[in-house]
């Protein structure tokens, strides 16, 4: 290693930050997500893959700076639709420099330092000191009318944010516009969280906590490059949200047959492998070749080897000949539908931009397609679990209550009776699990737990 990119590696936390350097690489990202629609981790990956002469610091400031400006999108342009009166017909890289500068004054940076480093000259720097009245002016606003703006949702997001959550939909539109903690699940085929703590710390990694709620979860500081540790190489860990965990625990997973139906890479196919002690037969089922790869990959690293997994075609008499000899045959499945993503706003900001409300009915229809089609697995006396990263009714109970009314023969049964009833008091509403940043500091997760009839 040159001494060049030796000092790369080792980031210095007090070298001031060459903001010219990093500002063009946020424009190009915030650019590729905003102009060219592409989604922002794969934008900040393709950018910050070909800047090699950026510090790590630097680096991380480029990303949080990306999200955050997503995060607040709506709120920035109407202050800066109020702030600059032509602010509409300004070039997008001119007004994109504008928009990062009042982000990073809104996430609370010093305004004067702001001032200096925003790349902002003559009258687009004046715009800044009008900031503050532009505020004031959208918290005169309506409630009805501030509410979607301060939140930073789509008019038809906001509605939906205030039927869910009532009085507290303020609070839960700010929660999901907060940077997410970065939590991992230690991986019980090697040992115990408490180890998993020790291990990390013998590795350097001194500030992680155990997560509040998930038994198997921690928290480590957002900075760390996670996959970086020898811990992540030897299959300790695996970065899993607290809400996933929990999720994932409602599942109960008996060391017999237990199908993940919608398995994607792995996170949650991985934690039923562990409860099921690496005995049993799991059978991991999605549409996606790669992601099945990726699975399989995390899978020899994690020690897992009793996991099947298997392609199979999304829709038609393909798909149910490739499931028949699972028909009637499971204890357990795991149905983790894909979906909105509302759950997940604070990881994936710009999600909030592409959903539409004929998009969220096209997840509804699928969500109701799946539970249908995996319910036929489940063996009398199973149980058929049922979960989204999504917060709307849509999704959640109303498409549960759907699946019942055409299927007597599968009946509630409450969470609390799985997860215990300390910990099932806090995370369930009703018989199911409902999980929201404001109030668990988890992401938006919904649990339900059907059992068919012996």
């Amino acid at each position: 290693m040159s001494r060049a990119q030796h000092e790369r590696a080792r980031p210095n936390p007090n070298r001031p930050l060459r903001e010219d350097l990093v500002l063009q690489a946020c424009l190009e990202a915030y650019g590729g997500v905003r102009r060219e629609g592409r989604l922002s981790d794969r934008a900040l990956e393709f950018v910050l893959r070909r800047k090699t002469l950026l510090y790590s610091t630097e680096r991380r400031a480029v990303a949080e700076r990306v999200y955050a400006l997503l995060r607040r999108q709506r709120t920035v342009d109407f202050l800066l639709e109020r702030s600059h009166h032509n602010f509409e017909t300004l070039d997008g890289t001119r007004q994109d420099v504008m928009r990062l500068a009042t982000s990073r004054i809104l996430h609370g940076e010093d305004p004067n330092y702001v001032s200096r480093t925003s790349g902002l000259s003559g009258t687009d720097l004046s715009v800044l000191d009008r900031l503050p009245d532009a505020a004031a002016e959208l918290d005169g606003l309506p409630d009805a009318q501030r509410f979607p703006i301060a939140a930073s949702l789509p008019d038809f997001l906001a509605e939906k944010f205030r039927a869910v959550f009532g009085k507290d939909a303020s609070r839960a539109a700010e929660a999901m516009n907060e940077r997410a903690p970065l939590n991992a699940r230690v991986n019980s085929l090697k040992g115990d969280r408490d180890v998993l703590q020790e291990r990390l710390a013998a590795e350097d990694v001194e500030s992680t906590k155990p997560t509040p709620l998930s038994p198997l979860g921690i928290t480590l500081e957002t900075r760390l490059n996670i996959f970086s540790l020898q811990n992540f190489k030897d299959g300790w860990l695996e970065i899993q949200d607290e809400g996933s965990q929990l999720l994932g625990m409602l599942v109960d997973a008996p060391p017999t047959r237990v199908v993940d139906a919608c398995a994607g890479a792995g996170g949650k196919t991985l934690q039923l492998a562990a409860q099921m002690k690496n005995r049993g037969d799991l059978h991991a089922l999605d549409v996606d070749e790669g992601r099945m790869e990726d699975l399989r990959k995390r899978a020899r690293r994690a020690g897992v080897h009793n996991v099947r997994t298997q392609i199979i075609p999304p829709e038609g008499p393909e798909a149910e000949a490739a499931l028949e000899p699972l028909k009637g045959q499971a204890d357990r499945v795991l149905v983790d539908a894909p979906c909105s993503g509302t759950g997940t706003f604070r990881r994936k900001p710009d999600a909030r931009y592409r959903l539409t409300p004929e998009s969220l009915e096209m997840h509804v229809a699928r969500q109701k397609a799946l539970l249908e089609r995996f319910s036929t697995l489940v063996k009398p006396g199973g149980r058929l679990i049922y979960g989204t990263c999504s917060v709307l009714r849509e999704e959640n109970e109303d498409v549960v209550q759907d699946f019942l009314s055409r299927h007597p023969e599968f009946t509630v049964r409450p969470v609390a009776e799985i997860l215990g009833a300390e910990l099932g008091k806090k995370v369930s509403a009703g018989p199911f699990m409902r999980l929201a940043p404001h109030l668990h500091g988890t992401d938006g997760f919904f649990g339900a737990v059907l059992v068919r009839a012996k």
